[in-house]
């Protein structure tokens, strides 16, 4: 296989896996919030949570101090030595970066980002997570 297209499947990859943290994230919240409501226990899991609260913690903290995230730098890279330029490789590329590079100002992204962590934490107290330690006589 030529390593160009190695570079591409592995560009690919790593945006899949990006596209996968996004809707962690997004769809986390929508269904801890659902999931209330119908008493699922699932969303009450503390490492779930606690997963979820650092996943959008770390996305807010780059976007405050003006950082890149990672898997966008990384995924970049390996298109350029892949020697492709735009997102003009594959179906799924293109498609998946449509769904997560758009446009706008980097201040309405750390808006956006630092309002949607305001509710996942607001979501700590509607849809209380369990305690990580149960006591023996509980």
């Amino acid at each position: 296989m030529d390593s160009g297209l190695l570079y591409l499947l592995a560009a690919d990859l790593l945006l899949f896996g990006h596209v996968l943290f996004v809707a962690f994230v997004v769809l986390g919240l929508v269904l801890i919030l659902i999931g209330k409501p119908f008493d699922w226990a699932w969303v009450r899991n503390p490492w779930f949570r606690f997963a979820h609260l650092a996943a959008i913690g770390i996305v807010v903290l780059q976007s405050w101090i003006g950082l890149i995230c990672p898997l966008t730098t990384w995924e970049m890279a390996l298109r350029k030595r892949a020697g492709d330029v735009a997102y003009s490789g594959s179906f799924m590329s293109h498609w998946l970066e449509s769904l997560l590079y758009f446009q706008a100002p980097a201040w309405v992204f750390t808006l956006c980002y630092t309002v949607f962590a305001i509710f996942v934490a607001a979501s700590w107290f509607w849809v209380r997570p369990r305690p990580l330690m149960r006591r023996a006589d509980q």
